[in-house]
């Protein structure tokens, strides 16, 4: 007898239908086609063993499973529970034709209970795409897979309850979550806040612009100068995730299979912080398997590279192209797979390899010429793309010491979700853009008119430190975002010296 069940192939962040058909014909054997990797393979043990557990027989007759399209390879351990459906299905013990109204995924424990898969999110929307009538997925999933509306998702714990769900002897309740209230209890529920930072005004206005704009930024100063704990509090000040950018996030950290348990969405824009051992593949995403990396997993969010130098220099130069087209295309021989990476990049590094070059009461002990060697490490095209050079130095003891807390991470988004509604507005005819940062070398031309002392600030400063025509449109991005902090309809004069400030490291005198 013949029977069709269903499941879904994750490809790069989406999911497509994969049909189980299982044939039990007599005859002696147990044979699968259909590209299926070692994990599926091993299914066959698996599944027996879950039979015996649960009280079914294993038909001694021939089984063949074919997982269609044939051509796909099929990876991990989620196909168990539709195959074994299928089986049980084709020897009548299940009503075969109700069977392929579902979408059914998960691994068998030997003791016929289910562990939890990856990528259910893109799984249930390829179910509700396809207008299946429900979608049975692990209990410990069902709330992920449940944020898909107008798709009946039933959480499962073992082998033995889908089979008494499909005979009718049991019913199972669906999960049900409201996507909108999951999504609004916590949109603001941030770890790290800005009012808790003393001193560092500068910096702190720095990271301001970045937020408002877009912008990537790089912050140079000795240890223990705060620039991690600066970092962390980016996400704070960012423009809060639409509830389309939260799925789209979750669908990425979904398809990894790092979504916490008790998280069905991400709600708050993602920090993602690698170490500097990192590899190139983790980075960008790749392997064998291909996964999403780092900068996928910072989508919609913020990517911190922490003592920027020691990373690889290959590490390092393959983040050039997804800076700028904000995706990533992994090509193999028979696929190409892509992944979006829309980040804000925040760097931070040592202005040496001692760390105390420009400290104002440590002198630094490097030998002459070591900290432009050290600065020479990240490549000019790289540093070219970041917008914000910052510079920061100690926080005085005077200023540590000081009761009270400095201006809060509300407060300061308050201004760069004003300065984000001018942005919104200026771009909202221009595809794909939507921040000062994302702005083409045409559009910087058509929405950023310098005047003609504008114009002569700009012509002083590419002569004096020697900036690309990439660094030039970027500090005019910059000034841009300044003006629209200030609600300025046309850049000024100090919007472009502030801007220009930003550039540190592109002056000849630094590290000589």
């Amino acid at each position: 007898m013949l029977v069709k069940t269903y499941g879904s192939a994750i490809v790069g962040v989406n999911a497509i239908t994969v049909t189980i058909e299982v044939n039990v014909t007599p005859g002696v054997g147990y044979f699968m086609v259909g590209l299926p990797d070692n994990a599926v393979k091993e299914s066959a043990q698996r599944i027996t063993s879950a039979f015996e557990e649960s009280g079914y027989k294993v038909p001694g007759k021939r089984i063949i499973i074919n997982l269609a399209p044939a051509d796909l390879k099929k990876e991990g351990t989620a196909y168990d529970l539709p195959m074994a459906i299928g089986v049980l299905g084709a020897c009548g013990v299940l009503p075969g034709d109700e069977l392929s109204n579902y979408v059914i995924m998960g691994e068998l424990g030997l003791d016929g209970s289910l562990r939890p898969i990856k990528g259910v999110l893109p799984i249930a929307i390829e179910a509700r795409r396809r207008q299946c009538k429900g979608l049975i997925i692990p209990a410990e999933n069902a709330r992920e897979g449940a944020i898909v509306n107008n798709l009946e998702v039933y959480g499962v714990h073992s082998l033995k309850e889908v089979v008494d769900f499909f005979n009718g002897t049991a019913t199972i309740e669906p999960t049900t979550i409201d996507t909108r209230a999951e999504f609004a209890k916590s949109v603001n529920d941030y770890d790290y806040d800005f009012a808790d930072v003393k001193g560092q005004e500068g910096v702190k206005r720095a990271l301001e612009i970045a937020a408002a704009g877009g912008h990537n930024a790089i912050m140079i100063g000795p240890p223990g100068s705060g620039k991690t704990m600066l970092a962390k509090r980016m996400p704070g000040i960012l423009p809060p995730l639409t509830l389309s950018e939260s799925l789209e996030t979750t669908q990425i950290h979904s398809v990894a299979g790092i979504l916490k348990k008790e998280d069905s969405l991400i709600a708050i824009r993602p920090f993602r912080a690698p170490h500097h051992t990192i590899s190139d593949v983790a980075l960008v995403g790749g392997g064998i398997t291909p996964r999403p990396g780092e900068i996928s997993l910072a989508h919609n969010g913020v990517l911190f590279l922490d003592e920027l130098p020691e990373f690889k220099r290959t590490v390092l130069e393959v983040l050039r192209q997804p800076i700028e087209e904000r995706r990533v295309t992994i090509s193999r021989a028979k696929t190409t797979i892509e992944y979006p990476a829309s980040f804000m990049l925040i760097a931070a590094m040592n202005p040496c390899p001692c760390g105390y070059y420009n400290h104002p009461t440590v002198a630094c002990t490097c030998p002459a010429g070591a900290v432009k060697r050290y600065l020479n490490k990240v490549s000019g095209p790289l540093m070219d793309r970041i917008d914000l050079h910052i510079e920061v130095t100690p926080v005085p003891v005077s200023q540590l010491n000081k009761e009270g807390k400095a201006e809060s991470s509300a407060a300061i988004r308050e201004r760069v979700l004003a300065a984000r509604a001018i942005q919104t507005e200026r771009f909202k005819g221009q595809r794909g853009v939507h921040c000062n940062a994302q702005m083409s070398s045409k559009q910087t031309r058509e929405f950023c008119h310098l005047d003609d002392a504008c114009r002569t600030i700009m012509e002083t400063a590419m002569n004096r430190l020697g900036l690309s025509a990439r660094a030039y449109d970027r500090v005019i991005r910059v000034a841009r975002t300044i003006a629209d902090l200030e609600a300025s309809p046309n850049i000024k004069p100090h919007h472009l010296q502030e801007a220009i400030t930003y550039r540190s490291l592109d002056r000849d005198n630094w590290g000589n």
